[in-house]
């Protein structure tokens, strides 16, 4: 039964991707969740993440 349930999990994962997979591990994150918070209270709609924020996380939004 469990080795069933990992196995669903597995291919979850798999079909979600690498995208998938980095924003399931990010939005687990408290570090990630605050600096999101800070991030969208200071930037404006289609302005670029300020490079500090992308330098610490490696995200590029657009």
């Amino acid at each position: 039964m469990v080795a069933r349930a990992l196995l669903g999990r597995l291919d979850a994962l798999a079909r979600c991707g690498r995208a998938g997979l980095a924003w399931e591990v990010l939005r687990r994150n408290p570090a990630y969740r605050s600096a999101v918070r800070d991030l969208a209270g200071a930037m404006c709609p289609g302005k670029a993440a300020s490079q500090d924020f992308t330098a610490i996380w490696g995200l590029h939004f657009r």
